[in-house]
């Protein structure tokens, strides 16, 4: 019998949870590559209180893996529980607490993230993008006027069109278990998420830049469903092609997956065909209205073009524990 594929999923916070949500079913192999950026929320202040890494989608990547069981599921629980109080403890996410405490007691990230995937008897393990806090800071066109952004919140919703995209600092430290398992992965799948400030960022890294561009025919990029994100408006899917090709014209996936509503957006099969990527349609949308990717209808994608490429997937429980 074939081992079981390996397979390494790149982004942040929600669009990276349903992705690690979809790929649990298939495999035992997984690894999360986790951007760094947010100064938002619990995360941002405990990264400007202690100067670590900001917690919170690496948290969440956590979460999406939890063992499919009550240990599991009530360890979630307890990772994703915010406090509400009248003091300075309002807003944190008891797992954000928790990663910062592993972290300080040990200054070692990884080995921490290790122990909380023990804790919850993840499926997979969870890696960071850099072991250093990185600052986005982006160019902003609205109109004629040009206006310069700083910090991953701002970005991710000035009003405007981004035109550049820049990383502070510009040579961030990289675990060499990052870009090992992206070299040594079978199926990379990267997106979906806020497309500049959680998938762009990580061609913007040098070693996991590099190490994608080595896996583009590996990769599978997912392309956002809907319409409603703000670091996006006003752009189409097509664009975000044409972005991430700016941002790395050396990378070109084997897959694009796009969602029927998006599929026949003006200049996207060009654009893909361009890239020499294989367009592939399906209905990946949430049932709900939300604009977001249902983890099982992305499983059963994903699942489908790992046979093509005649890897070992399993088609996985019908539930999602994350």
């Amino acid at each position: 019998m074939s081992d079981p594929a390996r397979i390494v999923a790149l982004g942040g916070g929600h669009g990276l949870y349903a992705t690690l949500s979809a790929l649990r079913g298939l495999t035992p192999e997984l690894t999360a590559v986790v951007t760094v950026a947010d100064d938002g929320g619990s995360s941002g202040r405990l990264r400007a209180e202690m100067g670590i890494v900001p917690p919170g989608d690496l948290r969440m990547a956590l979460s999406a893996l939890c063992a499919d069981n009550e240990w599991g599921r009530t360890w979630r629980d307890v990772l994703q529980w915010r406090f509400a109080t009248d003091g300075p403890l309002d807003g944190h996410a008891l797992g954000n607490l928790l990663i910062a405490a592993l972290w300080d007691r040990s200054d070692d990230l990884v080995d921490g993230l290790d122990w909380v995937s023990r804790l919850l008897q993840a499926q997979g393990r969870v890696l960071p993008l850099s072991t250093d806090p990185l600052e986005v800071s982006a160019s902003v066109r609205r109109g004629d006027e040009l206006t310069e952004v700083v910090g991953q919140v701002a970005v991710a919703t000035a009003d405007g069109v981004i035109e550049d995209l820049r990383l502070s600092p510009t040579e961030p430290r990289v675990p060499e278990a990052t870009v090992a398992a992206i070299d040594d992965a079978d199926l990379v799948v990267l997106g979906p998420g806020s497309w500049f400030t959680s998938v762009l960022t990580h061609f913007m890294v040098a070693p996991v830049g590099d190490a994608l561009t080595r896996a583009a025919s590996r990769a599978v990029l997912v392309l956002n469903v809907g319409h409603d994100d703000e670091e996006t408006a006003g752009t189409s899917r097509a664009d975000d092609v044409q972005a991430l090709c700016r941002a790395a014209p050396g990378f070109a996936p084997g897959d694009v997956l796009v969602d029927r509503e998006h599929a026949d957006e003006p200049g996207l099969a060009e654009a893909v065909e361009a890239w020499g990527a294989r367009l592939r349609v399906s209905d990946l949308r949430d049932g709900t209205g939300a604009a977001a990717h249902d983890p099982l209808a992305l499983r059963a994608a994903l699942a489908e073009i790992a046979v093509e490429r005649a890897l070992s997937v399993t088609a996985g429980p019908r539930s999602v524990a994350g």
